[in-house]
């Protein structure tokens, strides 16, 4: 494998409310189905030999359209899930905050939160980076397309650039169904060529930009 695109879900309505979803299964809404189908070709044209997802469903929703024009089957990892984190998902940023204010405060500043119910950025960035080894290690070739979620594909891109922390949270949490295209040089190393890129059209948010502001881990 010599490129590796990563790709965000489609939206849900989860999404739509800001509540945090983690390792809940959440399926696409309508407007995510759309922008799933509307983004396939593109992503289609990356001719993949691999397409990998997460196994819960709004990933899966998401890969499907691309696996259907493309022919190649959808292998499910569920190690490219989102970041569990326990008694939050479901909830609102204001909800978290009345809820759990010490550990909000502690988000908010963007440091470790203490809640042992919820996963640690290190711990998803070991157990996304174990699925992205094998991958590299495999003896396919060409292009694979990995479908995750806004803090998984965060540490696969980091991971991937072998970026520490820092750098990995500098990253905005990329929109709904787009992604990041990593290409590795003849040296061995991986660079990026393009981040939160996507199709544009009416209802889809087409940027391509690093940055907008966003707290890491805000989009899942």
């Amino acid at each position: 494998m010599n490129r590796l695109l990563v790709v965000r879900h489609g939206q849900t309505a989860w999404n739509l409310s800001g509540r945090i979803q983690g390792s809940s299964d959440i399926d696409l809404d309508e407007t995510g189905r759309a922008q799933a189908a509307e983004a396939a070709p593109a992503i289609a044209a990356y001719e993949p030999t691999r397409i990998i997802s997460s196994d819960l469903r709004r990933a899966v929703d998401t890969a499907r359209p691309v696996a259907e024009l493309t022919g190649v089957e959808i292998e499910l990892d569920k190690r490219l899930r989102e970041r569990g984190y326990g008694p939050w998902e479901g909830l609102t940023m204001l909800e978290i905050a009345e809820r759990f204010p010490d550990d909000h405060a502690r988000w908010r500043a963007q440091e470790p939160l203490l809640n042992p119910e919820i996963e640690t950025w290190g711990d998803l960035k070991r157990r996304t980076g174990e699925a992205v080894r094998d991958l590299v290690e495999s003896e396919f070739e060409g292009t694979s397309i990995l479908v995750c979620h806004g803090g998984s594909a965060r540490q696969i891109v980091g991971g991937v650039l072998g970026w520490d922390h820092g750098p990995t949270s500098g990253l905005s949490g990329m929109d709904n169904v787009h992604w990041a295209d990593l290409r590795q040089m003849k040296s061995g190393k991986w660079r990026m060529y393009g981040y939160n890129l996507g199709v544009t059209a009416p209802h889809l948010v087409g940027s391509s930009l690093l940055g907008k502001g966003q707290l890491a881990g805000d989009k899942s």
